[in-house]
C-alpha cells in the first residue's frame, strides 16, 4: 500500500503532515545520478528527481519541495523545514521517515530511516491499532 492509498483510507480520521526536510541526495552531495544507482532508482523510483542541488536559501527550499510535492501527488500540502533543519533533528528524519503522533504529541509509530525502513504499510497497522485503541 503506497501513501497515497494511505491518505486516501485514513484522511478523516488521521492529519497527515508531510514536511521536507534537508534534501538527501542533491547533485552537489550524496548523489544517486549515475550508473548503477542511477538506474536502480529510475526503475524503483521513477517519480525521484535525480537533477536538484542541494537548496541554500529557504526559497530554494520551497520550489524544490513543491516540486517534489506535485511528483508524488498525494494531494496533502507539503510543509517545509527551516534552513536550520529544527523537525529533522527532532525526529531524527533525513534521508526519509514515517511518523504517527497521536493528539497528546506522544510518538505511537517511528520507522526506521530510509529508504530501507520506508514500508508504508507499517504505518497503516500502526494507524489501524491506534484508531482501534481509541
Amino acid at each position: 500500500m503506497s501513501l497515497t492509498d494511505i491518505y486516501a483510507k485514513y484522511h478523516q480520521q488521521v492529519k497527515f503532515i508531510p514536511i521536507y526536510i534537508r534534501e538527501a541526495h542533491p547533485v552537489d552531495g550524496w548523489w544517486f545520478g549515475k550508473g548503477f544507482t542511477k538506474w536502480l532508482m529510475k526503475r524503483y523510483s521513477p517519480k525521484v528527481a535525480m537533477d536538484v542541488y542541494d537548496p541554500q536559501t529557504m526559497d530554494e527550499r520551497r520550489q524544490v519541495a513543491g516540486a517534489c510535492e506535485a511528483s508524488l501527488s498525494y494531494g496533502v500540502r507539503t510543509y517545509v523545514d527551516e534552513m536550520s533543519d529544527p523537525a529533522n533533528k527532532a525526529y531524527a528524519a533525513w534521508p526519509t521517515r514515517l511518523y504517527l503522533i497521536d493528539l497528546d504529541g506522544i510518538v505511537v509509530y517511528a520507522a526506521g530511516l530510509g529508504p530501507y525502513d520506508f514500508h508504508p504499510q507499517k504505518l497503516e497497522k500502526a494507524i489501524e491499532v491506534y484508531l482501534n485503541g481509541k
